[in-house]
């Protein structure tokens, strides 16, 4: 099996993935025996999801790789349909390390809420986390006591590391900008990731950035952002996109012109025959063909449609 992870990364995924899908399992049915409150656990909210890319994109891979080693945290930062969900679900699969996931919705703005699924995510792959006891604690704090309550998650984390072999983790947490109206986030955040250990590197996927406190943390190295133009489709990348369902370069090249490199509307472009778009190109290269035949032998002179 460990050869089969070695050989191919989404043969390793898909098991890992399924590990953690047992693991949860077996947490609830422990946590249910101890009397926890797990009724407002939504378990679908912090699995990975199943959705994968058509094709991989090295480029945008190395720079969060990179990022593991160089900040605390990074912030994937576009409207809807700029492939943030697709590229953070690609790079779990090749950051080689433990992913805790949390797809944030906007009735976790209620902190306490949000803490329980954070936690609930993260013990996946440190289960040495007193859960009970910090739990005990949100309920006990009021909105003014997050930041406290950041450092006893990261004092947990820091406290037991030297003691376990635990490997690094990934913490990814999705559609963060569902909850900027809170009133916790700036704190909570603002105190977490300056303190994170080494160990750990925190990956947020959001449609607009965060309040100015947190994304300030740029100019102290601690966050990295990836902006919305970064994750654009280049040329080579849409070649490869293309390439996959049939199509060649001059295809992709229409499609570029006409969706400035937009994953989602790229992707319907190279994935939709009867679209607007791919009929367009269709169009485009169909002209250019006949103007070639028509006027190659005349050295490529172009018509004067004037005459």
């Amino acid at each position: 099996m460990d050869t089969w992870k070695r050989s191919d990364p989404a043969i390793g995924w898909c098991l890992e993935r399924r590990r953690s899908q047992k693991t949860l399992k077996r947490r609830v049915l422990m946590n249910k025996d101890e009397g926890l409150d797990e009724r407002r656990l939504i378990h679908e909210k912090i699995v990975v999801p199943d959705e994968l890319p058509r094709v991989s994109r090295p480029r945008l891979l190395k720079l969060l790789q990179e990022n593991l080693t160089s900040y605390h945290a990074t912030i994937i930062n576009g409207r809807a349909g700029s492939g943030k969900t697709v590229l953070a679900t690609d790079f779990v699969r090749h950051a080689r390390r433990a992913v805790s996931w949390y797809k944030v919705d906007a009735a976790d703005s209620d902190f306490r809420i949000f803490y329980e699924y954070l936690l609930a995510s993260v013990r996946l792959h440190r289960p040495f986390i007193d859960e009970r006891h910090l739990l005990h604690l949100a309920e006990a704090m009021t909105t003014d006591d997050t930041a406290m309550l950041a450092e006893a998650l990261v004092y947990q984390l820091s406290e037991q590391l030297s003691e376990t072999q635990a490997e690094p983790l990934l913490i990814v947490i999705e559609d963060l900008h569902l909850v900027y109206d809170a009133e916790w986030v700036v704190p909570f955040f603002r105190r977490l990731l300056p303190l994170l250990p080494a160990d750990l590197h925190l990956l947020i996927t959001c449609r607009s950035m965060p309040p100015a406190p947190l994304w300030r943390l740029r100019s102290k190295q601690m966050l990295r952002v990836l902006e919305e133009a970064e994750m654009a489709f280049t040329f080579d990348e849409a070649v490869s996109l293309f390439n996959t369902y049939g199509l060649g370069e001059d295809h992709a090249r229409v499609a570029l012109r006409h969706t400035n490199g937009r994953a989602a509307t790229i992707a319907s472009f190279a994935d939709t025959p009867g679209c607007a778009g791919r009929a367009l190109a269709d169009s485009l290269l169909e002209i250019k063909e006949i103007n070639r035949m028509r006027y190659g032998s005349l050295g490529q002179q172009t018509p004067d449609f004037q005459t």
